[in-house]
């Protein structure tokens, strides 16, 4: 421990898998559901295009990214208070709390 210096929490409960943020016990209560398109219906309706697509893990309902847009999957947690959604994209598993705000 360093004099002065900052307390830090080591309660590794807390912690998510990276170290560096609170858990998020939205995600914790999630039971992913599988996507269910593989478009942003939305979009594809009205005919704009979009730049990324997210799931919603409450659900399955498939909407485009706050990076596109329509930010149609942010419309979808402020309607149904979903708070998870997952990236629909290769690469790495990437979630986002809507509640939170942040990555999880």
């Amino acid at each position: 421990m360093v004099p002065h210096g900052p307390s830090v929490d080591l309660d590794a409960r807390r912690a998510s898998p990276n170290g560096a943020t609170p858990r998020c016990g939205h995600l914790d209560a999630c039971e992913p559901v599988p996507p269910g398109s593989a478009v942003c219906r939305e979009c594809t309706a009205a005919g704009t295009e979009w730049a990324d697509l997210v799931a919603c893990l409450s659900c399955g309902w498939v909407a485009c990214s706050d990076d596109s847009p329509e930010r149609h999957a942010y419309a979808h947690y402020e309607e149904t208070d979903h708070p998870v959604a997952r990236a629909l994209r290769p690469g790495p598993v990437w979630n986002w709390c809507y509640v939170h705000r942040r990555p999880v």
